[in-house]
């Protein structure tokens, strides 16, 4: 299949490619240049982690929980990455024997996508290596990979969209003016950041196109459908996560298992993770924007019902 890009969208994909060039990235140069992690500064800031709605830590446990989640938010990345580089690899398929530029930027994306998965495999070992024993990120990324990739294009690339800007809402907004962080960690989401940016002109784009091949209201319900089930999906993903990771902050800092304290852990990791993956992504204005040009009034309102019982699920302060 052939495709012909409009022009504007031509340029589009021509700059994003100019971008790659110009900030293109070494792990091991640019990154890690010989790092490990220092425990003694945080991982992720509060706005993320929410770890300040628990004010009986003491600020090491507190410290801690910060770094508990920051290990996770990597390994969350790599594992959407998985899916993401798949998917992109599908879609360049429509560009093979038309538009050349947006082909091009679409194997350099899924090139920084597979260069991204190293990058967190690599945070995960070193954070494993100082980090208390006992933490655990169950999560198969082929198995989730399998699930993502058996729903819709229209629906995957939604939710493509979806976590490529809220990725660079949480560096922009958290990340970057956060104080005491980790350095590694901060220049593993600069970096990211930096190429997630041309990622997600990318998204819009392939998102659209995608979209402008439905030809009927009952196409783009099931669409929608898929879209509602691909967040339920990723909410049973994140209550698992939520559950190990405080299991395991509750063993590693000596704190009891059960009682009020254990369970405001449990509550307030859930809280924070939907915050994370799902809630700030789906208050994001551009992605916003972008789904409100491509469903109807009807369809918008059922995303937001399937939304409705995760929207507790914002920090009780911004994003700092």
């Amino acid at each position: 299949m052939q495709t012909h890009t409009a022009p504007a969208e031509g340029s589009r994909y021509a700059r994003t490619i100019e971008a790659s060039k110009r900030i293109r990235w070494d792990i091991d140069r640019d990154v890690i240049r010989g790092r490990t992690f220092d425990l003694s500064h945080t991982f992720l800031p509060d706005g993320l982690s929410l770890a300040d709605e628990l004010p009986f830590l003491t600020p090491a446990e507190h410290r801690f929980l910060s770094q508990v989640q920051g290990r996770t938010y990597a390994n969350m990345f790599g594992l959407v990455e998985r899916f993401i580089g798949a998917k992109m690899l599908e879609v360049s398929r429509d560009h093979w024997l038309g538009d050349q530029t947006a082909l091009e930027a679409i194997v350099r994306f899924t090139d920084e996508e597979l260069k991204h998965q190293e990058l967190f495999r690599r945070i995960e070992l070193l954070a494993g290596s100082d980090m208390p024993a006992g933490y655990r990120f169950a999560v198969s990324p082929n198995d989730v990979a399998s699930f993502v990739l058996g729903k819709c294009t229209w629906a995957v690339l939604a939710l493509t969209c979806h976590i490529e800007l809220f990725s660079q809402a949480h560096y922009r907004a958290s990340i970057d003016a956060a104080k005491d962080l980790s350095p590694l960690f901060k220049d593993v989401f600069l970096f990211h950041w930096r190429e997630e940016s041309q990622h997600a002109i990318i998204d819009e784009l392939e998102w659209e196109r995608e979209d402008g091949k439905l030809e009927s209201d009952a196409q783009r319900d099931a669409a929608v459908d898929d879209l509602i089930a691909l967040v339920a999906g990723v909410d049973g993903i994140l209550q698992g996560q939520a559950q190990a990771d405080a299991a395991y902050f509750l063993e590693a800092s000596g704190m009891a298992r059960d009682g009020e304290r254990a369970e405001q852990v449990n509550t307030t990791l859930l809280k924070a993770y939907r915050w994370q993956y799902i809630v700030s992504g789906a208050l994001e204005p551009r992605f916003q924007k972008v789904l409100g040009r491509l469903v109807s009034e009807a369809q918008m309102a059922r995303i937001q019902a399937a939304l409705a019982p995760l929207s507790y699920a914002v920090p009780a302060r911004t994003l700092t």
